[in-house]
């Protein structure tokens, strides 16, 4: 994307908002999630997620949209079988 500035000629790039790139990065981590529903996906989501919470790019709401889908399919416990020896 590339913009004209009046006071110049020269041509300079623009960069969108963070807070919009890290909607669009955690929205493709939320649909990979909700596809395969891997152990993997969820830890990225939530990886994600803790990031953009920490650098504030996230609001209130889109927390909440994240939690909601995390909530609806809990972590998946390993099963450990107890072994005699």
């Amino acid at each position: 994307m590339q913009a004209q500035h009046q006071s110049s000629s020269d041509v300079k790039a623009t960069t969108p908002a963070r807070h919009l790139v890290a909607t669009a990065i955690i929205g493709a981590a939320m649909i990979g999630y909700q596809v395969h529903k891997t152990p993997d996906d969820r830890i990225r989501l939530e990886s994600l997620t803790t990031m953009a919470q920490n650098l504030g790019e996230l609001s209130a709401t889109d927390l909440a949209v994240v939690a909601r889908l995390l909530a609806k399919h809990p972590a998946e416990r390993p099963n450990f079988a107890c072994r005699q020896v």
